[in-house]
């Protein structure tokens, strides 16, 4: 059996992740983060290759997900603060038929009021927030559920 694909996409400032206001988002790098979820899936046997990219520009997010849309068997995307403004990114993903999951590490709706509005939300298959690190685990397990 082929392994399954798995695109899993950061968006602007995600690569910030272990400076940037670590009492919100953990202390681990997005390196860290990469490298848990590759030992995660390997201790779990998934059939998952998978493919990290992270950009801090919205076309650069577009042209990842359109190329995964043909490449990939699902994705996995945070992106970060753009889920709250991206019409353009929702748009995308709405195109991508692909199975297709938010991850958050903070809970957006314990936090500023402007995070509680997900523009991308309509366009995936489900929503994990709030677990730090853990919601892109959490991510992998559902995703190995639905592929």
């Amino acid at each position: 059996m082929k392994n399954k694909k798995i695109k899993i996409i950061n968006g602007p400032n995600l690569n910030l992740l272990g400076t940037r206001e670590p009492e919100i988002y953990g202390g681990n790098t997005l390196v860290e983060i990469e490298n848990m979820i590759k030992s995660y899936v390997d201790k779990n046997s998934y059939a998952f290759d998978l493919d990290f990219f992270q950009s801090n520009s919205e076309g650069e997010i577009v042209e990842s997900l359109q190329d995964a849309g043909k490449n990939c068997d699902g994705v996995i995307i945070n992106a970060g603060g753009l889920t709250h403004t991206s019409v353009i990114i929702l748009d995308c993903l709405l195109a991508v038929d692909i199975p297709k999951i938010e991850v958050h590490i903070s809970n957006l709706f314990t936090r500023e009021e402007f995070r509680h509005n997900s523009y991308i939300s309509k366009g995936v298959n489900g929503l994990i927030c709030g677990f730090g690190a853990n919601s892109y685990l959490l991510a992998i397990d559902a995703m190995h559920k639905i592929v």
